[in-house]
């Protein structure tokens, strides 16, 4: 039996079995259907093999080597490892194996989130079994999702949750999804604060030299996204045709996406110096991240009335309907695909609108100039 270090490109070849040279036990067999990873040992004096599952989906090498040396931890502790009911999984052994199929289904955005609310919102549940895990466990843990980050991310959560636990259903861990029952926080009425003339000249006259105050440049004069402009790469900025061009992964329809730049938010690209060390124009890595201490710095020195970075959006919308912009074009300008753009127009209308909407950001950003002048 050949003994060596199991990783896919051995298995690829496999012939008979290989036996893992790392943990001591974990063995590989190539079977009709596919490889199949084994675990070998010994309990009561006798000798035992049995199946840890196939090569692929989920199962990789790196994970065969945890869940082994999991087992061999409970075979230590006098327990038969493959005598322990499925349900008796603990919830952190069984989000890795949800986390590990979903990276390769979610857009990376999604994912991040997932991973968030799973291993730090859900903490609490980490070290529980499945089978212990109840309606109550899981309202307790929403409560204070809510208490310390609000309605919205106790709802995401819950949503995050109720995903994982059909998945265990699906995977015959457990017969019943905890979350059924639980309730969804009240979100109240949905935003509709649009940033006053006044209040625009207060904000504008407020931003400084730092990398914040030119991403909040950047989204009152393009309407873009948060993370769009605050993970914006210079990958993603066509400086000759003037252009902000977002991949897929990057936009929340999934539609790639092309925006306009006027002179004004052009000239704000232009000066921002590059760094060899990143490719992200207002971060050293992974994009912009202290948005909250940011912003309170920003409230400080603007003193206007409470307002969200997602209000910038909808002001730059509702002023260029003031403007004259027809709302196809507005829509546009957000890449939204609703409303002038929905249905059967929205299949079949793939007009970029390139020229009309650099004639109406540049409205806007005239606009701004003036007010702010």
């Amino acid at each position: 039996m050949a003994v060596g270090t199991i990783t896919v490109a051995k298995l690829n070849g496999l012939e008979g079995w290989l036996w893992d040279d790392r943990v001591q036990g974990l063995g590989a067999r190539k079977q009709t259907k596919g490889v199949y990873f084994y675990l070998r040992y010994r309990f009561q004096g006798r000798q035992t093999v049995k199946s840890i599952g196939r090569l692929g989906s989920p199962w990789t090498p790196e994970l065969a080597r945890k869940k082994a040396l999991e087992l061999l931890g409970t075979l230590v502790g006098g327990d038969d490892p493959f005598a322990q009911p499925l349900a008796s999984e603990g919830f952190g052994v069984e989000v890795d194996r949800y986390l590990d199929q979903k990276r390769l289904t979610l857009k990376p955005r999604w994912y991040v989130e997932t991973v968030r609310y799973l291993r730090k919102s859900a903490a609490p549940l980490h070290r529980m079994k499945l089978a212990d895990i109840d309606r109550r466990s899981i309202a307790l843990v929403l409560a204070e999702i809510e208490r310390n980050s609000g309605a919205a991310s106790r709802n995401r959560a819950r949503a995050t949750l109720s995903s994982f636990f059909r998945w265990c259903v699906t995977e015959g861990l457990i017969d019943v999804n905890p979350v059924s029952g639980t309730a969804n926080a009240d979100e109240g009425k949905s935003r509709e604060r649009v940033l006053t003339q006044d209040e625009l000249r207060k904000l504008w006259r407020s931003l400084g030299d730092d990398r914040f105050s030119n991403i909040v440049r950047l989204l009152l004069l393009t309407g873009a996204r948060r993370n769009e402009i605050g993970h914006l790469q210079w990958s993603e900025v066509d400086l000759v045709r003037k252009l902000i061009v977002l991949p897929a992964e990057r936009t929340k329809n999934g539609r790639a996406f092309e925006l306009p730049l006027s002179a004004q938010a052009l000239a704000i690209i232009a000066r921002t110096p590059r760094r060899n060390s990143s490719d992200f124009l207002f971060s050293d890595v992974q994009g912009f991240k202290d948005w909250g201490g940011a912003k309170a710095k920003l409230d400080q020195r603007a003193g206007i009335a409470a307002w969200t970075l997602h209000d910038i959006r909808r002001t730059c919308a509702t002023n260029l309907g003031e403007l004259g912009v027809l709302p196809h074009i507005t829509e546009a300008i957000l890449n939204h695909y609703s409303g002038h753009r929905s249905g059967v127009a929205g299949v079949y209308q793939r007009a970029k609108y390139h020229d009309e909407m650099r004639t109406a950001l540049q409205r806007w950003a005239d606009h701004i100039e003036r007010i702010t002048a």
